[in-house]
C-alpha cells in the first residue's frame, strides 16, 4: 500500500503504508529515541494528538502481546519507521505490528529516512503533519497538515484519553491511605505502582471538580499525565489550587505542569520535547543522576518557580530544563519524569513511589 507524508514546511516522503487504509490523519510529528517499549509508547495517552516516529530503523521485531499496553489501545495518531517488521519473534508475542495498527485503524508509513526527519525537527521543531495512505499526493498531505490546529490550540486532547467516570480500586495493604487520581490520561503503570504499595484509589474523569474530590476525603491527590497544552486543564488546574494546603499533591509529567501552574509558575512549550528512555536527570538533593524515560512536549519555566515559593528538585542534564519541584509547607512534589516506565529505565520507580506513600503515612 502505498502512503506518503507531507509536512508543514512543505517536506514531503513517501514510503510503504500499513495498518488502516484509505486514511488522512494528522498531528504533531514528534520522535521518540528508545528502540524498545513500542508497544508502551503506541498506547501512551500522552501521545493523543501526535504521529509518533521511532529514531531506531527496526520497529515490531518482538511483536505486540497487549501484556503492557499503557492504555485500552493505540493513542499515537500514527506511527513512522524507517522499518516495520513483519516476522516477529518472541514467546509472547500475539500479532505483528502491522496486524496491531490494522486493528486499531491507525495508519503506519515504513521505508522512509526518519534519521533526515529527526534531524529535521530538530532544527525546525517539532511540526504539524498528515499522513495519507492509499495516495501518493503529497501536495495534499502538505495542505492539510498546514490547516490542522497546532497542538497548543487544541481543546479536546484530555477529553479524549481521560476517564469516562470514576472508579475505585480497594486498599490491599493494612491502614494505607487514600489517593484522589486525577486522570489526564494515564498510564497503566501509574496505577500498578500505586496498587504495588497496597494503597487505596479513586480515579475522577479531568473534568470532576473540586467539590466532588473533597467528598471523597483523600489522604493525598495525584495528578496523572496527559496530552497537550498543560494550560488546557483548567480544571485540573483549579482542583489542585482548591486542595493545596489540605492534603498532599503529587504528580508525573504533565502532573508537575498542572502542579505548577496552579501555584503560579508558567509553562512553555519545547522546541522538539523530551520523548525516549534515555534521559538524563539530576537530583538536586542527593547530586544522583537517573537515566529516565520521558514523554513531554511542555515544560515548566524555571524562573518563575520563584513567585511561586517552590524549588527545583531536578534537572535535565542535556539542556537544564526543569523536571521535578516541591514545596515543602504545602506538603507538594512532583516530578517531569516518567518513575513508573516499561520497559524502563527503573531507576526511580522505588524512589518516588516509595516516597510519596510513606510522606502521606506519616
Amino acid at each position: 500500500m502505498k502512503a506518503i507524508l507531507g509536512l508543514e514546511d512543505g517536506t514531503i516522503v513517501k514510503g510503504v503504508g500499513f495498518g488502516a487504509a484509505g486514511t488522512a490523519v494528522c498531528g504533531e510529528l514528534v520522535f521518540t529515541t528508545q528502540y524498545t517499549g513500542y508497544e508502551e509508547a503506541l498506547t501512551d495517552p500522552s501521545y493523543a494528538g501526535q504521529i509518533l516516529m521511532f529514531t531506531y530503523p527496526l520497529i515490531g521485531n518482538y511483536g505486540v502481546s497487549g501484556k503492557t499496553f499503557q492504555s485500552d489501545g493505540m493513542k499515537a495518531e500514527a506511527l513512522v519507521v524507517r522499518e516495520a517488521c513483519d516476522h516477529p519473534s518472541h514467546h509472547l508475542s500475539g500479532r505483528s505490528i502491522f496486524d496491531f495498527a490494522k486493528e486499531e485503524d491507525r495508519p503506519g508509513i515504513a521505508g522512509v529516512d526518519t534519521r533526515m526527519l529527526t534531524i529535521k525537527t530538530r532544527d525546525t521543531g517539532a511540526m504539524r503533519a498528515c499522513l495519507l495512505t492509499d495516495s501518493d499526493d503529497g501536495v495534499e498531505a502538505v495542505r492539510l497538515a498546514r490547516q490542522h490546529p497546532k497542538i497548543s490550540d487544541q481543546h479536546d486532547l484530555i477529553d479524549r484519553v481521560t476517564c469516562p467516570a470514576p472508579y475505585h480500586i480497594e486498599a490491599t495493604g493494612k491502614d494505607k491511605p487514600h489517593f484522589v487520581v486525577i486522570d489526564l490520561g494515564i498510564k497503566t503503570n501509574m496505577i500498578k505502582s500505586l496498587q504495588q504499595r497496597g494503597v487505596g484509589i479513586t480515579v475522577v474523569p479531568a473534568s470532576t471538580p473540586p467539590d466532588y474530590i473533597t467528598e471523597q476525603k483523600p489522604d493525598a491527590i495525584f495528578v496523572s499525565n496527559g496530552p497537550g497544552d498543560p494550560e488546557k486543564a483548567g480544571t485540573a488546574i483549579d482542583v489542585v489550587k482548591h486542595m493545596m494546603g489540605e492534603v498532599p499533591i503529587y504528580g508525573i509529567c504533565f502532573g508537575n505542569q498542572i502542579i505548577s501552574l496552579a501555584l503560579g509558575a508558567s509553562t512553555y512549550k519545547l522546541k522538539f520535547g523530551h520523548r525516549g528512555a534515555n534521559q538524563p536527570v539530576k537530583d538536586l538533593n542527593t547530586n544522583t543522576v537517573y537515566i529516565t524515560s520521558q514523554n513531554h512536549g511542555f515544560a515548566v519555566d524555571a524562573g518563575s518557580l520563584d513567585a511561586a515559593e517552590a524549588h527545583i528538585t531536578h534537572l535535565n542534564i542535556n539542556d537544564n530544563t526543569v523536571e521535578g519541584i516541591a514545596h515543602d509547607y504545602l506538603d507538594i512534589m512532583s516530578v517531569q519524569f516518567h518513575p513508573e516506565a516499561s520497559p524502563g529505565p527503573w531507576d526511580t520507580e522505588k524512589w518516588f513511589f516509595d516516597t510519596i506513600v510513606k510522606r502521606v503515612m506519616k
